[in-house]
């Protein structure tokens, strides 16, 4: 028997074609992204999750020597947010890159560490988060769900 899965998702053209809201979040991710710690890899990732309340949390990769000892920038964000904002569900995250590791033509997406733990973050909170992925061309794939990155994640 075979099945498919597909899923859908959102193209933004450009980075002034999303609301202002989502206009903000990237602005949050792009500040991240400036203070990520990568001299090893020189792939400075950055993340920016939006709570229900409107706060937003910045995250960007922390590299360490003793390899793997580091964090990506997703993890980060959404440790942070589970740990100091429990009760306030996570609505968005928007993630950006930049370095050898993303070339031009190249798709960004997390990492499969990172898209089980956004999985787990969603599964927490039984709803929804929407993914942003920020493009090297300004391009932004909005994904409704992490589910659509991880569909056969590990699950209670």
């Amino acid at each position: 028997m075979t099945q498919q899965f597909t899923f859908s998702y959102r193209l933004i053209a450009a980075p002034q074609d999303l609301s202002a809201p989502d206009q903000a979040l990237l602005t949050a991710a792009n500040a991240a992204l400036s203070r990520a710690y990568a001299p090893y890899s020189q792939f400075q990732v950055g993340a920016s999750v939006l709570l229900e309340s409107g706060l937003i949390i910045e995250g960007n990769n922390q590299e360490n020597i003793a390899y793997p000892s580091g964090l990506c920038a997703e993890r980060v964000a959404l440790f942070y947010a589970g740990a100091n904002h429990p009760q306030d569900p996570i609505v968005k995250i928007c993630i950006v890159a930049q370095g050898d590791l993303m070339p031009e033509g190249a798709l960004l997406s997390p990492c499969g560490s990172c898209r089980q733990v956004m999985l787990e973050s969603e599964a927490r909170q039984k709803n929804p988060i929407e993914v942003l992925l920020v493009q090297r061309s300004g391009e932004i794939l909005v994904l409704e769900t992490v589910q659509n990155l991880l569909p056969f994640g590990f699950s209670k």
